[in-house]
């Protein structure tokens, strides 16, 4: 027996005759589609939105997914990441290890995109990498994470050799060193009789590019000469002294200080031929009395005693890396 209105083949597929509003249940809008988990989302709403064609929007997670475009230009494809090392050390603890931040703050300088392996964004806070053959950047600044890389700073006495080992035994650098680490490298020498700051390191490759003229790393030396300086020295000797193997120029030069008979000058040259401050002062009528070499590109002596060793902090390290291009 039929009902009035029209019998029961008039109603929908769903169990409601045409016409009726859509049933809801007590809990709320449970019948609606749940929305796919291919489905874009915009930041910022709650809604759905999408762009292309409907093939273009159905997107599968092996492909580009769709990219708001207030927020991504035309053409933007995220780079594939190649950087992982599936028996490595997540890339926040090697960060940590090397003295860049505390392990949470190192996870959020990931996340900001601050962190970069072989020249490649990470962004992953679980990404492992390989601390001895992978470069890792933080805002630009390689960061020495080898574990078995050293770099230290010496304070070289007058009457030290600038030598491993001495067959004559004079004082050498290994007396000062030779518990720290096997084999360390010298990076670049004093004479004798000149003091100051000298860099030591394992880092072949860091030492190599150092010492070499063509990445032009300066260094500062304090000399301790007669006086008076004639006004003309620094034009001087930034012009060129020609000595017996070849012409040398300072980059800089400038007087610290003048008392009496005596003067304090520094030379910044990035040259390294043997005895070289001492023969261009001497060359332009300045016997050198003292010197000492206070600088060595971005590494400061500061107040680091004669006979002193100290480990390079990480943002000289990465400030030498720099200057070499490394």
């Amino acid at each position: 027996m039929s009902r009035e209105g029209g019998s029961s083949s008039t109603r929908s597929r769903y169990g409601r005759r045409d016409g009726d509003a859509p049933a809801r249940t007590d809990r709320g809008e449970r019948n609606a589609r749940a929305p796919r988990r291919d489905d874009v989302q915009t930041l910022g709403s709650g809604r759905r939105q999408s762009y292309g064609s409907p093939q273009q929007q159905r997107v599968k997670a092996a492909r580009q997914p769709l990219r708001d475009r207030d927020f991504y230009p035309e053409g933007y494809t995220d780079e594939r990441d190649t950087t992982e090392v599936p028996d490595g050390v997540r890339l926040q603890k090697v960060l940590a290890q090397a003295g860049v931040a505390s392990r949470r703050a190192c996870e959020e300088m990931i996340g900001e995109g601050r962190v970069t392996v072989n020249g490649q964004v990470v962004r992953r806070f679980g990404a492992k990498v390989d601390p001895a053959a992978q470069v890792i950047h933080v805002d630009g600044m390689r960061i020495p994470t080898a574990p078995d890389l050293v770099y230290y700073a010496l304070n070289k006495p007058i009457g030290v050799v600038s030598t491993m080992s001495d067959p004559q035994g004079r004082p050498c650098l290994a007396d000062f060193v030779e518990e720290l680490a096997p084999r360390l490298f010298h990076v670049g020498r004093l004479d004798t009789e000149t003091e100051g700051l000298l860099l030591l390191t394992n880092d072949g490759e860091l030492a190599n590019r150092l010492t070499h003229p063509s990445y032009g790393v300066q260094k500062k030396y304090w000399a301790k000469v007669p006086g008076p300086i004639p006004r003309d020295l620094g034009r001087r000797l930034r012009q060129g002294v020609e000595l017996e193997d070849g012409l040398v120029r300072a980059d800089s030069f400038s007087i610290v200080q003048e008392h009496g008979q005596q003067a304090l000058v520094e030379v910044v040259l990035h040259e390294g031929r043997k005895h070289v401050v001492r023969r261009m002062l001497e060359e332009s009528g300045h016997r050198v009395i003292d010197l000492a070499r206070i600088e060595f590109g971005p590494v400061k002596l500061g107040r680091t005693k004669p006979g002193t060793v100290r480990a390079l902090s990480l943002k000289e390290v990465g400030e030498l890396y720099a200057a070499v291009k490394l």
